[in-house]
């Protein structure tokens, strides 16, 4: 499992947090950087993400703009997925990543558990 490069991360952070689909002169006005990254990099970057699926994109005019491939609670639970599919012992690595939960985490995941049928947890 690969995990973004900073520049990539700001950029998918800004797009998940986008209410539209961006171009890349309204990303690169987004991005929080100094110096300032060039308009070509970010272009590049964003295009990259486009190549590996985690952006999409449509011609605005003469530009693309570019919007998330995914939300990103699905990119993260596919991550997640995909850690506990790559365990040697999955039961065992959930049990690791429960544990480590604040009890306000836990509070909220049990909140979103179905009642098993008898109605005791």
């Amino acid at each position: 499992m690969r995990r973004f490069g900073e520049l990539e991360q700001q950029i998918m952070d800004t797009a998940w947090a986008a209410d539209r689909p961006l171009t890349v002169r309204q990303m690169l006005q987004c991005v929080d950087r100094d110096p300032p990254p060039a308009y070509t990099t970010v272009m590049t970057v964003m295009d990259n993400l486009h190549r590996k699926g985690f952006l999409v994109r449509c011609r605005q005019g003469r530009a693309w703009s570019y919007r998330p491939a995914e939300s990103r609670a699905d990119h993260d639970a596919r991550l997640m997925a995909e850690v506990l599919g790559s365990s040697a012992d999955p039961a065992a690595t959930l049990l690791r990543f429960v544990g480590r939960m604040s009890p306000e985490e836990l509070n909220r995941l049990r909140a979103l558990m179905p009642e098993p049928p008898g109605g005791g947890r």
